[in-house]
């Protein structure tokens, strides 16, 4: 059995639906205060956007450009609560009865890390140990692949996704678990992965990919059994798809072709709510909610195939996910997920 010591995943990580009003909006029910919150219009054309505690209320980045961060003020998002979040009037994030959707992290912990011999130290930072989550607003101010930053997550990162804040630079996401070295993709566009040079984290330090100098922002992600998997699978080219087992039940799942360029694709335990489900956005794309034959199932264990779509299935092409849980298979509680 796939135990967690997260019974309740919805206290690290929660979708949200919610329908904008095109003014003021605060939006609730989430089951804690979120420390990074992604929002993406459903109904109409808007850019993805993606806030964080460590760079304040009001500063976006948006995974479908390359352009650094800007601050919306008061359209933006312009605070957290204690369980949501409360957003301005931007179409993106709040267009007048447009159906919209946000995905958020609880990452906590601002202090406790020991700085030692890191050749960069972060200007803050927030982790969550128990779900293996890290937020890190760092500078860079020379060029060396041998720079790092202890990231305090207590074990080896898989995946980090990265972006300089204070000019243009695609996104990284920066990936070891496909074959140990730091092969990376950006989220901004649909380009094949490259094969890395940047040396590979431990379970004390994080090194950067950049060889730019500026201020930047990453986002640390650690599978932990039963909450988080990062991982790769094959496509069949079969309507009776490939099964990727992830002992959890998936909240979302976001995925890659990685040698190839099909778009990336983001689904949800939201929408539709049940199964099949193929409802998918595009993180690097500013497009409304795409519905057809990208389909899965989310599963009590996993996510199943369920489309010949070379968008996430084509036959013998590999991807790359990212998995977080709405429930483990069975936690440290004994009880088990349900089918949906």
């Amino acid at each position: 059995m796939a135990y967690s010591t997260i019974n309740k995943s919805t206290l690290h990580f929660s979708p949200t639906l919610y329908v904008g009003n095109g003014s003021t909006k605060t939006v609730t029910g989430i089951p804690f205060e979120p420390d990074m919150t992604w929002i993406k219009n459903r109904s109409a054309t808007g850019d993805n956007e993606i806030y964080d505690k460590l760079r304040g209320v009001g500063y976006r980045i948006y995974p479908n450009t390359s352009a650094g961060q800007d601050d919306l003020g008061s359209q933006g998002l312009t605070a957290w609560t204690s369980d949501g979040f409360t957003v301005g009037n931007n179409n993106a994030i709040n267009g007048n009865g447009n159906n919209l959707v946000s995905w958020n992290w609880k990452a906590g912990t601002t202090s406790g890390i020991s700085a030692g011999s890191q050749t960069i130290t972060p200007t803050s930072y927030s982790i969550n140990t128990t779900a293996g989550f890290g937020i890190y607003k760092w500078s860079r101010t020379g060029a060396s692949t041998t720079d790092y930053f202890s990231h305090g997550l207590g074990a080896t990162p898989t995946i980090a996704i990265q972006k300089k804040t204070d000019g243009v630079q695609g996104w990284y996401v920066n990936y070891t678990f496909v074959d140990g070295t730091m092969d990376y993709m950006n989220l901004n566009n649909t380009n094949s992965k490259f094969d890395g040079t940047t040396t590979v984290p431990t379970s004390t330090n994080y090194y950067p990919k950049s060889p730019e100098t500026g201020d930047y922002i990453t986002y640390l992600f650690t599978p932990i059994q039963g909450f988080s998997k990062f991982g790769s699978y094959t496509g069949n080219g079969n309507a009776d798809g490939s099964f990727i087992y992830t002992g959890f039940k998936p909240a979302l799942f976001l995925l890659k072709e990685s040698n190839g360029t099909n778009s990336w694709q983001i689904f949800d335990n939201k929408r539709p709510g049940y199964n099949l489900t193929d409802k998918y956005l595009k993180p690097n794309e500013n497009a409304s909610e795409v519905s057809g034959n990208n389909q899965i199932d989310i599963l009590s264990n996993g996510v199943k195939l369920r489309s010949s779509n070379t968008g996430n299935n084509g036959s013998g092409q590999n991807f790359i996910y990212m998995a977080f849980a709405e429930a483990p298979l069975v936690g440290s509680n004994n009880v088990p997920a349900n089918a949906r």
